[in-house]
């Protein structure tokens, strides 16, 4: 990888590049999927390969190759150098760089059990298992289940002298049970919708119990059959669980941050952002009660690094600071428009993709209610669990959302189930509305493993820790079906 790397950025300089930089990429991934009791897929891939950044001219050049040798690495580094001289040629401000010390040394997930060392069986037979025993509840029509691994070794190195290397993996799973009848089906899924992913190995998958907690799943989609319809265009104050409120964080929090849609570099695939520039220090965003972060330290969350794509290390950021918009997610090129340098958000979800600014662990902080709190301060109201659905505009504003399942809340207490429960609202009017979030014990780094972003679409894994939280006068039952 070292003399790949070193052949790359003496190429691209001797042609004339201003700055360089390489990413040498190893990426094996395995996924497993399960429906009732047979095996409907398993597969095991490896991707390898290198990329070339140069910078000429103030303009980006940017090639990638799947040959590991030096002729590709110094071909790849021209061309990525010719790519830059053309790019220059379309006006334009010149790129400038944030200055970046020259950084080394090595990181690796901490992790107790090696994922693709447990045998193939062990995971299959776990994944049968909760099958079975979403199947054995009565009325459970399908029973599903899946988990997915992955393990990157990548080298990153660059004219200014750095150079780091990182070891990173990634577990998740998940079960799903469905019950049909009279042409409706109702579907629960643990520990999350889709499933759950950390950079932890399989001891993270062992904790899930997911044959211990497949009876209750099937239970509960059997019983949303005949669960009261979600109230229909109803205001009442809500209550998210902790894994719906991380979607909430990702997509009306995450996405609007990202410093390149806001400089209208980057609208591919979901818009730009309501957060201009003006609004940094002078917007608020919630109410004091809501503090978010994104934090690339973050134990075994999904966006959790030791250094980021332009070699520049993990680290936290003040993004809502008690309700106030405080930050961006930013690059080495971005951040110098701000007068700053880069939190280190920039991530490339292979050898072949141009480096992008990408969420980390977008984080809400936890408050100090407890979720027995919540529900007895309720005199009216609604619980909603695990994400169904989700629309937003392409400036990350207007949005809708819907979940797997709810109860009705009365005088302090949970009642009737609700089923397709929709709720809607405005970004700043919905977090000004949170008037309490449970504490740490509630709060859990949710993992979102299928971000889309870019034109190729790069799909990257990041994270949102979160616990559950009450929102104030929120629409329900907007644009739910009968």
């Amino acid at each position: 990888m070292r003399d790949l790397a070193t052949s790359a950025i003496d190429t691209a300089l001797r042609l004339g590049a201003s700055y360089v930089d390489v990413r040498v990429m190893e990426r094996a991934t395995q996924s497993i999927q399960v429906k009732n009791e047979r095996v409907e897929g398993v597969s095991d891939a490896e991707s390898v390969g290198m990329n070339v950044r140069a910078l000429v001219r103030g303009a980006w050049g940017f090639a990638s190759t799947a040959r590991l040798t030096t002729h590709a690495a110094e071909r790849t580094a021209a061309l990525a150098v010719r790519i830059a001289r053309a790019s220059a040629t379309v006006a334009g401000p010149p790129i400038e760089l944030a200055p970046l010390p020259p950084q080394h040394g090595m990181y690796t997930s901490p992790i107790a059990r090696d994922p693709f060392a447990v045998p193939l069986g062990l995971k299959v037979d776990l994944l049968l298992r909760a099958c079975a025993a979403m199947r054995a509840v009565p009325g459970v029509t399908v029973a599903s289940g899946q988990m997915a691994f992955g393990r990157e070794h990548k080298l990153f190195a660059s004219s200014e002298g750095s150079e780091v290397e990182q070891v990173l993996y990634d577990s998740g799973a998940g079960i799903e049970a469905s019950a049909m009848a009279e042409g409706e089906v109702q579907i629960r899924s643990y520990p999350n919708s889709y499933m759950q992913v950390g950079t932890q190995g399989y001891e993270f998958i062992e904790a899930m119990d997911l044959a211990g907690q497949a009876p209750r799943v099937g239970t509960e989609a059997v019983q949303l059959l005949t669960a009261k319809q979600c109230p229909a265009d109803h205001t009442t104050t809500l209550i998210l669980d902790g894994s719906q409120v991380a979607l909430q964080v990702h997509e009306s929090c995450g996405h609007p941050i990202e410093l390149d849609r806001v400089l209208g570099m980057e609208a591919g695939f979901v818009g730009k952002s309501f957060l201009t520039l003006e609004k940094v220090g002078a917007f608020r965003y919630g109410s004091e009660l809501v503090n978010i972060v994104a934090d690339a330290t973050t134990p075994g969350g999904l966006g959790t690094f030791g250094w980021d794509d332009e070699g520049v290390p993990a680290q936290r950021t003040a993004i809502v600071t008690q309700g106030q918009f405080t930050g961006y997610l930013m690059s080495r090129d971005t951040a110098p428009v701000l007068g700053l340098t880069s939190n280190g958000c920039v991530r490339a979800d292979g050898w072949n993709r141009l480096p992008m600014i990408r969420m980390t662990n977008v984080s809400l902080l936890p408050g100090v209610a407890t979720l027995a709190d919540l529900i007895a301060d309720t005199d009216e109201g609604l619980y909603l669990c695990t994400n169904r659905s989700w629309s937003i505009d392409d400036r990350r504003l207007n949005f809708q959302f819907g979940t797997e399942i709810g109860w009705e809340i009365k005088h302090g207490k949970l009642t009737n189930l609700v089923k397709n429960a929709t709720y809607t609202g405005i970004t700043p009017e919905f977090w000004g509305s949170c008037d309490a979030i449970c504490d740490s014990a509630h709060w859990t780094v949710w993992g979102t493993p299928n971000c889309g972003k870019g034109e190729p679409m790069q799909v990257m894994r990041t994270g949102h820790g979160a616990a559950p939280a009450r929102f104030r006068n929120v629409r329900v039952g907007v644009g739910r079906w009968d």
